[in-house]
């Protein structure tokens, strides 16, 4: 990963503190602690239960990052140094969908509990699949990342076909949910997000597993 990327991921995770400071004296004594999935809140909490919270999360966050970008000194397969600059970028970006959640949390409480936009997480969490998709082909067999599925794991020609569509099929169902769920409403954005979501996992079990058939056929 870029040097520049991996400096500039710890203010990136530091953020909902700083603007949780910038704000605090603007929040309502009681403040949204949780959210359906329409948006709407539906558990309230003190100002101080939100600090705790902030703070457990960007604990998390960090845990998180670090282990991601560590990950691949314990993975057995011969090939997991290979994959420590592509996994380091979606610990990146990892990182900075769970900030930018938070702050969300905190830009919704500052405003007085205003609703949370339900279709702008879903449109964030396809872009963040979009990026996955776009490295999943060039990842190589490993134990923490990809589809590790036991006929992937055992033949590098399977893992790689199934992350070759993987990756097409994450890539274009990311961009698809990044893009018309910022434009429908929260009950329909829901379904097709996880219609979108299902689809696009399935699909390259059901063809991993087919070609692995295949190929046990034609060793017969």
């Amino acid at each position: 990963m870029n040097s520049l990327l991996k400096k500039g991921v710890w203010p990136l995770m530091a953020a909902p503190a700083v603007y949780l400071a910038i704000v605090w004296k603007n929040l309502p004594e009681k403040v949204a602690m949780h959210f359906d999935l329409k948006g709407n809140p539906d558990r309230f909490g003190s100002k101080n239960e939100l600090i705790t919270t902030v703070i457990i999360m960007i604990l998390v966050n960090m845990v998180v990052y670090l282990l991601l970008t560590n990950i691949w000194r314990i993975d057995p397969k011969k090939n997991a140094a290979e994959n420590r600059n592509r996994i380091s970028t979606i610990a990146f970006a990892t990182a900075v969908l769970l900030s930018a959640v938070m702050c969300m949390i905190i830009y919704s409480a500052s405003k007085g509990n205003i609703r949370f936009s339900a279709g702008l997480i879903f449109s964030a969490v396809g872009l963040f699949f979009a990026i996955l998709g776009n490295y999943l082909p060039n990842m190589k067999p490993n134990y923490f990342a990809g589809f590790r599925l036991p006929w992937t794991l055992e033949n590098e020609e399977n893992w790689r076909k199934t992350h070759q569509l993987a990756g097409k099929l994450w890539f274009g169902g990311g961009i698809l949910l990044a893009v018309i769920c910022l434009f429908l409403p929260a009950e329909l954005a829901i379904i097709i997000f996880f219609t979108i979501m299902v689809t696009i996992t399935l699909i390259p079990c059901v063809y991993s597993y087919q070609l692995f058939r295949q190929q046990k056929n034609n060793q017969s």
